[in-house]
């Protein structure tokens, strides 16, 4: 049956060849059967990959990006294309209930069945909303999709003519023989810096999760092995033990950078909406609702899309001393970085409780530098000298 149905969307016997980067073999060609664009054929040859090979599609809403992968034929994943969302609508976080308008979040598998070549938003693919995890959360809500027409209710809106593009990807990645391609939806770019700006974020727990799998296909290129146990998503190690040292590398480092942001106390934020965002190629013509993006949902929400609230601001490092300040050459004043046998602002001489090892108050200074002199048996005192 899944062969059938797999058969009855590729219309593998119509499609043949010369749907791929070619001109279509007529001018009535339906538009889910509609060609890839030559241009796009000629990049995947450029970067060592076709047509047939399998693919994957990251996205983020805080940077209203989608992102389309291929597997080269080195067996690593590279980015092909990187399109423009035209809308998302809710706020930074997951899909939790019917009617709450957020797009999903978090790790899907889109098989032939979710695609829709007879979509009313142009052509579509459904998420898969709710998968394992949202279920096991309880979630609730269905039809959140990736479509054409510029308006959102839940969904990842494209213009027709960038999702006819995805579709076609999809289509032929199907056709070579990818029985599903992962979906993956994330709030942002999952960097060690995003992750501290948003750490009073409610969502953090659920991101922290995510962003495993973000870093694990970072660091390897190779599409996550991702699992549901309980309400935790579940990441499997990578195929070979080389990748895998990788990827723990990679999971270490980000904590550490993580660590010494937070340390470091850069500002906590909170990214608000009044109903989602789009890319900034869109804000000018959907805001005119322009009829290049057909049905632009909300258009005066984009007004207030991503305002950031400083929850925490962050901390000023603790100034130096005045006579330190003083004493310190500003970096303008400064020809290049010291080299070797360079005198330095402070001189460092023993102190000799007494015994005339110390320097003394009438010896020499380098001007602007500073130095402690003994002062009476046991006693000493701290001298800047003037510029």
């Amino acid at each position: 049956m899944a062969l059938t149905a797999l058969r009855g969307f590729l219309c593998v016997s119509f499609l043949g060849l010369t749907l791929v980067g070619g001109a279509p073999a007529s001018a009535q060609v339906a538009k889910h059967l509609a060609p890839i664009p030559a241009a796009t054929v000629a990049l995947m040859a450029a970067k060592n990959t076709s047509p047939a090979a399998p693919l994957l599609i990251r996205v983020f809403k805080k940077e209203s990006e989608l992102e389309v992968w291929k597997q080269a034929r080195d067996g690593r994943y590279l980015l092909l294309k990187t399109f423009p969302i035209c809308r998302w609508s809710g706020q930074l976080g997951p899909k939790v209930r019917v009617g709450d308008r957020q797009a999903p979040e978090g790790f899907y598998a889109i098989t032939p069945r979710l695609m829709n070549p007879n979509s009313a938003y142009y052509l579509s693919f459904d998420t898969g909303f709710p998968n394992a995890f949202d279920r096991a959360r309880g979630a609730t809500g269905s039809a959140l999709m990736v479509h054409g027409t510029c308006s959102s209710m839940g969904c990842y809106a494209m213009t027709d003519s960038q999702v006819g593009e995805i579709f076609a990807l999809a289509r032929e990645a199907f056709a070579g023989g990818q029985a599903a391609f992962q979906f993956q939806a994330y709030p942002f770019r999952m960097t060690a810096q995003n992750m501290v700006r948003h750490r009073t974020d409610p969502n953090i727990g659920f991101w922290r999760m995510l962003k495993e799998g973000y870093d694990r296909f970072e660091a390897t290129a190779e599409e996550p092995a991702v699992s549901v146990a309980g309400t935790r998503y579940v990441f499997g190690p990578s195929k070979t033990s080389a990748k895998e040292a990788l990827a723990q590398a990679r999971l270490a480092e980000e904590a550490r950078t993580i660590d010494t942001l937070t340390a470091a106390g850069i500002a906590a934020v909170r990214t608000t909406y009044s109903d989602g965002g789009t890319h900034s190629t869109f804000v000018s013509l959907a805001r005119m609702s322009s009829p290049t993006l057909g049905m632009v949902s909300r258009p005066e929400a984009l007004a207030f899309a991503g305002r950031e609230v400083i929850v925490i601001p962050a901390r000023k490092a603790a100034p130096l001393p005045p006579v330190l300040a003083a004493g310190l050459r500003a970096p303008e004043m400064m020809a290049g970085p010291p080299k070797s046998g360079d005198l330095s602002v402070f001189v460092f001489a023993r102190l000799g409780m007494g015994t005339g090892e110390s320097p003394t108050a009438s010896a020499p200074m380098i001007p602007g530098a500073a130095r402690i002199v003994a002062q009476g048996f046991g006693g000493a005192a701290f001298q800047l000298a003037s510029r």
